[in-house]
């Protein structure tokens, strides 16, 4: 096989998250977006080390298994679902398979549980980022997601089956109102432009709604706000338009974010609150929480519960016992388990997502419950293995924000009794956790147990590797499935320390 040609075949099997195998010529080829059965026709893009690559180039023939019916009308040109086509009950078999490969030779001795299946199926997401741009160079203005394969092109997403229709209100509403005025789209090539995202976020239990609209600072010249003065009036009369739509939610707030980045990702240089306020509470577990635009919250609130519900027991009894819960964001997990705990240490990077979180636990009555602000690698590294039994609760900053890491002092100055974990939970960014921070995990803090959740398998498979080395052994496993019609899925993993 040679870089270029074309071939058909059909795929046997799809490992995570959409790498679609062929078999040609004795050869295993990776087709990414194919689904198990389908008969493809791909040209090879890439071979090297033995392995090999190919790029979808249409479906020959459809799988025996797509038999699911009233599919997203987006599905195959949006880049975000890719088992759409396929029965729910098909789309938990492949991931839960998925995953078996993944940890089976790396944990041969735990108890997989299988897979627990989202509570909705459509609607489900509480959280979407959309981008400005058009369908087809120099195409009216659209404002949805990125064509599947294209980092330029924008699929307008009115028909979107895995958000509230209120999204698709207020997506409508925004496009049509900024293609009226003539204001045009920013261009990451050329730097310049004005529109750049939509960002909404829902409660589920609340029904609270939240949109940002992101810009750039840019002003005057073609399709852009003359002065800021115009700029103002344009962005109130789209406030206005929004709060006249009969929704089924309700306004917290509505912003406007300026960010001047030359990074494609969602900012703020500045925010102005055009109505409401920039927060919104949502509930969990009878539990309430406060978030904000960047604020990190399971995107699939019911099915956080079942993940949460999952956790919680993974744990087990708390009672008497310290609790670190590391890359906390909101604190949501602390706070779960924070009504029997001795005390819950939560460590999280991002200084907004801790203030939301210390927050939080304040208004859920929970005094037991800490926050850090720092990276984690780090904090673990400044408390190191002799500071974290000698430290007392005041040295970990809870109302402060800081901690030793922060200020450079030695985090002992006010302690007074040890915070030596008896239990760690990690829940870390799809890429895992970071080599040294697992080295002072399991090297030198060694808790007797630890809860991994993860959103991506293949990071949870190198790490697991890793804290098998340092004594560890995964007894338990589980799939929550949190993103249905995507190759997504969330895994919890019990693992305790060999004695």
């Amino acid at each position: 096989m040679k870089k270029g040609e074309i071939y058909t075949g059909t795929v046997k099997k799809v490992a995570f998250p959409n790498r679609g195998m062929v078999e040609i010529e004795g050869e295993t080829v990776i087709v990414k977006n194919a689904l198990p059965g389908q008969t493809v026709e791909f040209a090879v893009n890439k071979k090297r080390g033995g392995r090999c690559e190919g790029r979808l180039l249409k479906v020959v023939e459809r799988s025996p298994l797509e038999t699911a019916e009233d599919c997203c009308p987006h599905f195959g040109l949006c880049g975000g679902c890719v088992y759409q086509s396929l029965p729910y009950g098909e789309q938990l078999r492949i991931k839960e398979r998925q995953v078996r490969d993944l940890l089976g030779e790396m944990c041969p001795d735990s108890r997989f549980e299988g897979i627990k299946a989202s509570p909705l199926t459509d609607g489900y997401r509480n959280k979407m980022e959309f981008s400005f741009g058009d369908e087809e160079k120099g195409g009216p203005l659209a404002l949805g997601l990125h064509k599947r394969g294209s980092f330029h092109d924008i699929v307008n997403v009115d028909g979107c089956r895995i958000v509230h229709p209120d999204f698709t209100e207020i997506l409508r509403t925004t496009r049509e109102y900024f293609a009226e005025k003539g204001i045009g789209f920013y261009r990451k090539l050329q730097h310049a432009g004005y529109l750049r995202h939509l960002l909404i976020r829902r409660a589920v239990k609340t029904g609270e709604i939240l949109a940002a609209l992101v810009t750039s600072g840019q002003t005057g010249g073609d399709g852009l706000p003359a002065d800021r003065d115009w700029e103002r009036f344009l962005l109130e009369n789209w406030r206005d338009r929004l709060l006249g739509l009969p929704l089924s939610g309700r306004f917290a707030g509505i912003l406007h974010l300026r960010n001047d980045s030359l990074a494609d990702v969602i900012q703020s240089d500045e925010t102005t609150v055009l109505y409401g306020q920039d927060y919104f509470y949502e509930e969990l577990l009878g539990l309430k929480f406060k978030i904000s635009p960047f604020s990190f919250f399971q995107t699939n609130s019911l099915g956080a519960e079942v993940l949460y519900e999952t956790v919680r027991e993974y744990v087990g009894d708390t009672r008497g016992k310290v609790v670190f819960d590391l890359y906390s964001g909101t604190g949501t997990i602390a706070q779960l388990l924070a009504p029997v705990a001795e005390k819950v240490i939560g460590v999280e990077i991002v200084d907004e997502a801790v203030a939301a979180a210390r927050e939080n636990a304040a208004r859920n009555g929970l005094a037991n419950c800490e926050f850090i602000a720092g990276d984690v690698m780090k904090v673990l590294a400044a408390w190191g293995a002799e500071n974290l039994s000698a430290a007392g609760p005041g040295a970990v900053g809870a109302g402060t924000g800081t901690s030793g890491a922060d200020t450079g002092t030695s985090s002992t100055d006010t302690g007074s009794g040890g915070v030596s974990p008896d239990i760690i939970v990690l829940d870390p960014p799809r890429d895992g956790i970071h080599p040294k921070a697992l080295d002072r995990i399991g090297g030198e803090i060694r808790p007797d147990q630890m809860v991994y959740v993860s959103c991506k398998p293949t990071s949870l498979a190198r790490d697991l590797e890793k804290l098998t080395e340092y004594g560890y052994r995964a007894e338990r496993v589980c799939c929550v499935d949190m993103f249905p019609g995507t190759a997504n899925i969330e895994t919890v993993c019990r693992l305790t320390r060999i004695k």
